[in-house]
């Protein structure tokens, strides 16, 4: 129990002073740059009460269950004598790991759709554009693309292969990709990349990045555990913009069709 208050009282004092800032730099634009009153201040400091409230369990439940149990998994899963190495590590190639693969694509998938950010963003989406981008369209691309990218970054820590080969390649295919899309599109693709890798994904996909780099044979936590967040950056951009080119061929294809039709019937008349 004494443990308990012990660690909600460090991450509080830790979350004041994060937030801290944020409110000197809001107080102080509010007062001496507008210089009116806040309007529902109360409203606005009982808000800011919360956020102080859930950051501190959040960061509690991160240290003691998301990052030690996304660790545990990874280093469980990419146990020699899990994966039938009969105690020679040396001898298991990057086929053996497929599990680890299927297990980074599922979380990878599984947090996104959870991660708090990136509702906001798809429901503000759909909102501004009438309902043309679906909040769970741009949801499912995004946690589509995290997913493919966090198990390709998987299998980058089990072969040991160059991470800048990867990105760069990644935003070769995002520039291309740019190229073809359409404009309104683009922004939010873009920013799809940032607001993924928030509270709920990066812990948990750090944790298993560390987890897989220190069972690994020849592989250095400092050195490979790191990286897999930046795939869940490039990736999302990607799928957002393939989603954007297939639903604006589906479309096309559909008036297509539509204007076949008119001009048939037209005919027969």
């Amino acid at each position: 129990m004494l443990e308990w208050i012990i660690n909600i009282s460090e991450a509080a004092i830790s979350t004041c002073r994060d937030i801290a800032p944020i409110i000197a730099i809001l107080l102080g634009f509010q007062f001496l740059v507008i210089r009116k009153k806040i309007p529902n201040f109360k409203k606005i400091l009982i808000g800011f009460f919360y956020v102080l409230i859930g950051l501190t369990l959040f960061l509690v439940g991160l240290e003691q269950a998301l990052f030690p149990l996304g660790e545990s998994m990874a280093t469980q899963l990419s146990d020699p004598e899990f994966l039938g190495a009969n105690g020679d590590p040396s001898s298991l190639t990057w086929q053996d790991y497929y599990w680890v693969y299927i297990f980074a694509a599922a979380i990878g998938f599984a947090t996104t759709v959870a991660e708090p950010s990136l509702i906001a963003v798809a429901i503000k989406a759909e909102e501004i554009s009438g309902g043309n981008i679906s909040a769970w369209g741009l949801r499912g691309a995004v946690a589509i693309g995290v997913a493919v990218g966090v198990s390709l970054g998987t299998f980058r820590i089990v072969t040991g292969t160059p991470l800048p080969d990867y990105i760069m390649v990644g935003y070769i295919i995002v520039i291309i990709q740019t190229f073809f899309a359409a404009k309104t599109i683009i922004p939010l693709a873009y920013d799809s990349g940032g607001v993924t890798t928030s509270t709920v994904t990066v812990p948990v996909v750090a944790a298993l990045g560390l987890g897989l780099a220190s069972t690994v044979p020849g592989r250095s936590p400092l050195l490979d555990g790191f990286g897999l967040i930046a795939f869940a950056s490039v990736f999302p951009i990607m799928s957002v913009l393939a989603y954007a080119l297939i639903a604006e061929a589906i479309a096309k294809k559909g008036k297509k069709a539509e204007g076949t039709d008119e001009s048939s019937s037209g005919s027969e008349v």
